[in-house]
């Protein structure tokens, strides 16, 4: 073999009809609807049935859904008791994993071999619902607080808002946050989701295929890289200063945060969602400096290199103005993909195949004999 896919480049592993990434016209649908037409007229909850039973639902199974699924918020005792415990300095996205990875064992339906596929639709659902109340129970703990009461009245994107902050937020503010989490939701073979449908392929329980996908997305060229966008914003600190930052960084081949996608090779269709809802939270707030700062960025990158914003470096932006703390921007980004993982996952099992590509092999092509230890 002289050549080969390096990190599977282009290589097709499996079938999906959950969502569709045409990188070269910068197109996104799931299961056959266009993001831009999802975004327009659906909340979050439509996305994960549409992810969990490839069609919309009706007024009444949606009424059904998000019942079931408000009512699966709750944490076992000993969960929360981790989540009260654990050091304060961790990482939430470490926190997560290892809170999901818990859950696993307080639910017997969690089993390995054949799949029963009605229990693993259950636990899907559980998983979407209880994976923000993992982040913002932590995120009250190692702040001193206690978590507010679980509602059932609230939205998904309501609550998540309402147990970080403790009050129910406003229309304006959770229906930005619900965007995010449908332009979030699925994204192809990306490197997280693959990790999930690996993980689950060997016949593994569903809550070892998401912790795989949690510990995934946490790196910098995946799902963290919404953090590394606010963090070089402020480092900039000023729109005066955005231009010698941007010289300075391509005179040193370094990357700019947020800018340019392994997949789309013109502008992410999710960036202007989040570039839109940036702007108006930015001038209600009446501090534009984050987004103007993000726009100069932007155009220098499209007029010297060529490359688009991608979802991250707007997405950053939102979360700040909504005031959630950066380390939460990639938990954020886990708690919506979570429903794409889980979706993949029922896929996966429903036409299993284990995954076991080949390696090129560049060791020592011949055998030598063992030397005796003095000799070595």
């Amino acid at each position: 073999m002289s050549e080969y896919a390096r990190g599977l480049e282009g290589v097709i592993a499996n079938e999906s009809s959950l969502s569709n990434v045409i990188g070269n016209i910068g197109e996104l649908s799931y299961v056959g609807y266009h993001i831009d037409d999802l975004v327009e007229n659906c909340c979050y909850e439509e996305i994960i049935f549409l992810l969990h039973h490839n069609r919309l639902p009706k007024r009444d199974e949606l009424a059904t859904f998000s019942a079931k699924l408000r009512n699966d918020r709750d944490l076992p005792a000993a969960v929360i008791n981790f989540l009260k415990t654990a050091p304060k300095d961790a990482s939430p996205m470490d926190v997560l994993r290892t809170a999901v990875s818990m859950l696993g064992l307080y639910d017997k339906r969690a089993t390995i071999g054949e799949p029963n596929i009605e229990a693993n639709s259950a636990i899907a659902l559980s998983l979407c619902a209880k994976s923000a109340t993992i982040v913002a129970a932590y995120h009250r703990f190692r702040n001193g607080l206690e978590l507010p009461p679980i509602r059932t009245d609230l939205t998904e994107a309501q609550h998540f808002l309402y147990l970080i902050n403790g009050e129910v937020p406003s229309d304006t503010a959770a229906r930005i946050l619900d965007v995010a989490l449908i332009l979030h939701a699925d994204h192809g073979m990306n490197a997280s989701t693959f990790s999930a449908r690996v993980t689950v392929a060997t016949l593994s329980d569903m809550y070892s295929a998401i912790t795989s996908a949690i510990g995934t997305l946490k790196g910098p060229l995946h799902g963290g890289a919404n953090e590394g966008v606010i963090h070089m914003l402020q480092d900039i600190g000023d729109l005066d200063k955005v231009d010698a930052f941007v010289e300075g960084k391509l005179e040193r081949k370094e990357k700019i945060m947020g800018i340019g996608h392994r997949v789309y090779k013109v502008l992410d269709p999710r960036a202007p969602h989040l570039r839109k809802l940036a702007i108006q939270l930015t001038e209600e707030l009446g501090e534009p400096k984050w987004i103007k700062m993000s726009e100069r960025i932007a155009e220098i990158m499209r007029a010297r290199k060529g490359l688009e914003a991608n979802v991250d470096f707007y997405s950053a932006t939102v979360y700040y103005s909504l005031g959630i703390p950066t380390d939460l921007f990639t938990p954020i980004f886990a708690i919506s993909r979570t429903s794409g993982w889980t979706a993949h996952v029922l896929e996966q099992l429903r036409d299993n195949r284990l995954y076991r590509p080949l390696t090129l092999y560049t060791g020592p092509k011949t055998l030598s004999p063992v030397p005796p230890m003095e000799s070595r």
